[in-house]
């Protein structure tokens, strides 16, 4: 019996040992995998895209995208933070502590193994296996009445050859004549603004000289496109799209900067975007020299001058920040906001239900979006004010 009563607890010894080994082993193992885990020294796969900081609505945002997939997605300006050091060379305890002097918080450390994870699975760390890289579009979409048709092949190559022949042209020594010469014209043109009524209508009732100007200004606005293209190849863009858009019965042209949001600082943004109306106006300058070398008598002088006014605001009148106008892509790298009129309408809508409704934008967030409101308000209203007085003149002639 008492043999018997020994056994059991015999037994309960031998299996409380057991439990407490597998544990000390778990424990041992977890604390391996943290130390490994903290020693690890993680770096981003070469040509990962990482965007400054935007304001979308209340939040501050950055961009990033993966070289090959093409994916993107928004981080905020912590995760950003952490994201902007991760170059094989720091650890979690460096970033812990740069974290730390930044923020005054600790970086809780399921955090970092999160953020690892994430990075790890879109393939963002280097020695990730490469995703596939995107399907391409198709080459036509859309119907006979609304559509586009890609027209060039390898977009990148050709923008790139384009961007080599035209290289010595892009140099200030070229550039800086070429700018002083389109501020004159502008300035010429828009000086006398009955000159350029009477000019306009001269042209308008000569068919003979308005059809062939049209087509002069279809094919600038075809080389106001190809002008975007140049110039991100300038700055290091990758041109992915060259084609025709179509809504019956107009035709454009269109070229897609796939990294525009990512080119270096906001002087190449802002390049970019203005280039197209440059060369517009560059265009025009050898009518603004034939002009200038006319007699103020001759007959053809109103044509060239209303030639010259409608082709000075169709190029300016895409410097007007409302969307989809390149103007408005300006204003947004300017300020440093995304989507800033679908925000702003969003924020204007929750305006309407009171303050609270806007409590969470900071006070920044707050005056931009009014302010944009009211710019763009007066914009459209000075736009129509302006065309309806020109076709009042004009018809009253």
């Amino acid at each position: 019996m008492s043999a018997t009563d020994r056994s059991p607890t015999s037994h309960s010894s031998l299996g409380d040992h057991s439990a407490v080994g597998d544990r000390a082993a778990a424990d041992h193992v977890a604390a391996d995998r943290a130390s490994a885990a903290r020693a690890y020294r993680p770096a981003l796969r070469p040509g990962v895209l990482i965007g400054p900081p935007l304001l979308r609505g209340p939040r501050t945002v950055h961009l990033i995208k993966h070289p090959v997939s093409g994916a993107a997605f928004e981080v905020g300006p912590k995760e950003h933070f952490v994201i902007s050091r991760l170059d094989g060379t720091r650890n979690a305890d460096d970033v812990v502590a740069e974290y730390a002097a930044r923020f005054r918080l600790r970086l809780p450390e399921e955090q970092w193994t999160r953020l690892l994870g994430l990075l790890g699975t879109r393939g963002l760390l280097a020695g990730s296996p490469d995703p596939a890289p995107p399907e391409p579009p198709p080459a036509r979409t859309g119907t006979f009445w609304k559509g586009s048709r890609r027209t060039v092949a390898d977009a990148h190559g050709t923008t790139g050859r384009l961007h080599r022949l035209l290289r010595p042209l892009l140099r200030p020594w070229a550039q800086l004549p070429l700018v002083a010469a389109v501020l004159v014209l502008i300035v010429a043109v828009l000086a006398d603004p009955v000159a350029a009524l009477d000019g306009t209508w001269e042209l308008l009732t000569r068919p003979l000289v308005l059809i062939p100007f049209a087509v002069f200004l279809w094919f600038s606005i075809c080389l106001h496109e190809l002008a975007h293209g140049i110039a991100a190849r300038h700055y290091g863009g990758v041109v992915t799209e060259i084609g025709l858009r179509w809504r019956f019965p107009t035709m454009m042209m269109y070229c897609t900067v796939d990294n525009y949001l990512f080119l270096p600082g906001l002087r190449a943004k802002l390049v970019v975007a203005a280039a197209g109306a440059y060369v517009n106006l560059v265009l025009l300058l050898p009518f603004a020299l034939w002009w200038a070398l006319l007699d103020p008598a001759d007959p053809g002088r109103p044509v060239l001058t209303g030639m010259l006014f409608v082709g000075v605001v169709q190029a300016l009148s895409n410097l007007v920040p409302l969307p989809p106008l390149d103007g408005y892509r300006m204003l947004g790298h300017t300020v440093g906001a995304a989507n800033l009129a679908p925000e702003t309408g969003t924020y204007l809508t929750l305006r309407r239900q009171g303050r609270d409704a806007v409590a969470a934008y900071p006070r920044r967030a707050r005056r931009l979006y009014t302010s944009y409101a009211v710019t763009a308000a007066a914009l459209v209203l000075l736009a129509v004010a302006g065309t309806g007085t020109a076709l009042v003149l004009l018809l009253l002639r």
